[in-house]
């Protein structure tokens, strides 16, 4: 089957050879430790803690959640008392209100715990509610809430489920070592969603660079007739929704639309197998896999850990860091074209963690920056056809409006800018930077609005 992809784009190293024939392993947080549940894991609305200091909470108990549409509810991962409620940094840098629990160590769980059920006798309806109550959202982004994902309005068909197997990101090995492990549970996910829409057809894209992965899907699938497996060449941001949208289906999403508009529905592997062990296994979303890797970590490897456990604790769990000339100078949360610079270690791990990469000098250094030279490289190569040497000198002078006018907003944020520039220049970060200002003004535009017709529409009414 020919390999597909989208235009433009990059090829960094892949520097997957660390951790990609590391199997799986459990780590588990020690007794008497601290876990933090930051109340915001998800794009939407933030939880609101439903325990408070003093309570004894259990394995799988939700102790937060929201009455908001485009929200996600939070569990407890281990057993143990609420120390705290407190702010708490997570990985991107923010500080977010955080539920504090100490491990007791009994990983005691609540009554109830592991009602499995037969998705093909469920109506839609109680699938999606179970997605809802389990608290299951995109871990391979920014956390869209899943339950909101797989129902779009009823004037959206879906022809298309797209699982996100390309794992483009250099360095990163979960999703990969998912697809060897338990390739079959990544299937029964996309069954369950398939049955939400059945006129789709699921189609599983993988990178041409993980023959393995492609092998163990595709017999995975083998007698299931609307699921295929889709060689994907390898390019990154290959695993961007919209552009695994248009390798596949060659259809565009429009700027600001989401990939329900071009009939598709995207999500990545471990997504899928919280599905599965949601609705087959009743477990709500307590675990993920993380790749720990870089040369400067003695132990390169992907770990099950619990949701809420430090980074430093991970880091101290599988052996530390290595010392001397391999000790790590940079340390990033996920892949090191789109994941943010940690500064500390003591952040908590959240649903979307999908990595920690551990930089030595060799590996992370970065020449100095330098004026550009106009070479067009950044616009050669940028996925979503813009022109970042513009938007970067609009982002330097705060000219906000001149970068909604050149399409900022419609950054990715993937960084092949940067890495393209011979003249190192910190496009992607100042981009971002502004994107967020620009985004932020917008929404609260946005925002007053609403609330200025829903004041007119309240004075009309009160005065007839």
């Amino acid at each position: 089957m020919q390999a597909l992809t989208f235009k433009r784009g990059v090829h960094p190293p892949d520097g997957k050879a660390l951790s990609a024939e590391q199997p799986i392993q459990v780590i588990l947080p020690k007794e008497n430790s601290e876990l933090f549940y930051p109340m915001s894991q998800h794009i939407g609305a933030p939880c609101e803690p439903l325990v408070a200091v003093g309570d004894h909470v259990k394995v799988g108990q939700k102790i937060a959640e929201s009455p908001a549409f485009m929200s996600s509810p939070i569990f407890a991962s281990v057993s143990g008392e609420v120390v705290d409620i407190r702010p708490m940094l997570v990985p991107g840098g923010a500080t977010v209100k955080s539920i504090v629990v100490k491990n007791d160590g009994k990983m005691e769980e609540i009554e109830g715990l592991n009602q499995g059920r037969d998705y093909t006798t469920m109506s839609n309806e109680e699938i999606l509610a179970a997605i809802k109550d389990a608290g299951v959202v995109g871990l391979g982004g920014a956390g869209f809430p899943t339950h909101v994902k797989l129902n779009p309005p009823k004037d959206t068909p879906i022809d298309h489920i797209l699982i996100n197997a390309a794992e483009c990101e250099p360095y990163l090995t979960c999703d990969y070592r998912l697809m060897l492990e338990e390739p079959e549970r990544i299937v029964k996910g996309l069954q369950i969603m398939l049955k939400l829409h059945p006129g789709a057809k699921g189609v599983i894209g993988i990178e041409m660079n993980k023959p393995k992965a492609i092998e163990s899907m595709t017999k995975a699938c083998e007698g299931i007739d609307n699921i295929t497996v889709q060689p994907l060449v390898t390019k990154f941001p290959q695993g961007s929704e919209k552009h695994l949208i248009y390798a596949i289906t060659k259809r565009e999403v429009k700027s600001g639309a989401l990939p329900a508009s071009a009939g598709c529905i995207v999500d990545n592997v471990d997504t899928v197998v919280a599905i599965e062990r949601a609705i087959c296994k009743g477990r709500p979303l307590m675990r993920r896999i993380v790749t720990v890797s870089g040369k400067g970590i003695k132990n390169p490897g992907n770990y099950k850990i619990r949701i809420g456990m430090t980074l430093r604790d991970l880091v101290d769990a599988i052996g530390g860091f290595n010392e001397g000339a391999n000790a790590p100078v940079k340390l990033i949360a996920g892949g090191p074209m789109m994941g943010p610079t940690l500064y500390t270690l003591d952040v908590a791990s959240v649903k979307t963690t999908s990595g920690l990469l551990c930089f030595t000098q060799e590996e992370a250094f970065i020449p100095e920056e330098r004026n550009c030279i106009r070479c067009g490289k950044c616009v050669e190569h940028c996925p979503m056809g813009l022109q970042p040497f513009l938007l970067n000198a609009c982002a330097l002078k705060g000219d906000g409006e001149g970068f909604v006018k050149h399409h900022g907003l419609d950054c990715i944020e993937c960084g092949s800018c940067s890495y393209e520039c011979p003249a190192k220049r910190q496009l992607a970060q100042s981009i971002r930077a502004t994107k967020k200002i620009e985004a932020g003004k917008k929404a609260a535009a946005a925002a007053a609005a609403r609330a200025k017709a829903e004041a007119e529409a309240k004075a009309k009414a009160e005065k007839n």
